[in-house]
């Protein structure tokens, strides 16, 4: 269950640093309010042996003000904070958020983007991996105060999933899909 207690002007924070940019274009002098924040990692996971997606459900307070639910569908993800590559940095969410261990040789890359370009503009490496039960460690679930429930969509659902806008989930979750289909799957789940 979900309560809103307050809701408070941000002054500080480790994740996002609001500011103001002020910048000349075509002579005109013109201002813009951003967000500086962290690039992140996103893995499209795929369990052979349950044929689905392995997706994380949690809560984002952003979210929740647009559409009075607030949890989203994503894939696992996480931002780029540590002296790791991006890889590593991959294979440790997918460790802490799904629970199955990934060696970095088996995870592959999609592409690269920018997210919230409006505002943000931060860019997010994508990639993929495919996982077994043998490999899984621990049930997932996320680090320190993190609740992210794992989720797993069979390929038979995926198409109408990717449809129904009844479900928040973010274009690379989209963007993902549509290159697992082109990429990986392109007979299946039609």
């Amino acid at each position: 269950m979900i309560e809103i207690i307050k809701i408070d002007e941000l002054k500080e924070s480790d994740y996002v640093k609001p500011k103001r940019v002020f910048y000349k274009q075509n002579g005109t002098l013109k201002s813009w309010d951003m967000v500086e924040t962290f690039d992140s990692v996103a893995i499209l996971i795929y369990h052979t042996q349950k044929d689905a997606f392995v997706l994380v459900k949690q809560f984002r307070p952003a979210v929740y003000f647009k559409n009075g639910d607030g949890f989203t569908h994503e894939l696992c993800a996480g931002i780029i904070d540590k002296k790791k590559t991006n890889l590593q940095i991959a294979q440790e969410e997918i460790l802490e958020e799904t629970g199955y261990s990934v060696s970095v040789d088996d995870i592959e890359q999609i592409n690269s983007f920018f997210t919230s370009v409006g505002f943000a503009g931060g860019k997010q490496h994508l990639y993929y991996c495919e996982v077994n039960e043998k490999q899984r460690v621990h049930k997932g679930g996320g680090i320190d105060l993190e609740e992210i429930e794992v989720v797993y969509l069979p390929l038979k659902d995926a198409r109408d999933f990717m449809k129904d806008s009844s479900k928040a989930k973010t274009p690379g979750l989209l963007y993902a899909f549509s290159w697992f289909f082109e990429n990986k799957k392109s007979t299946q789940a039609k």
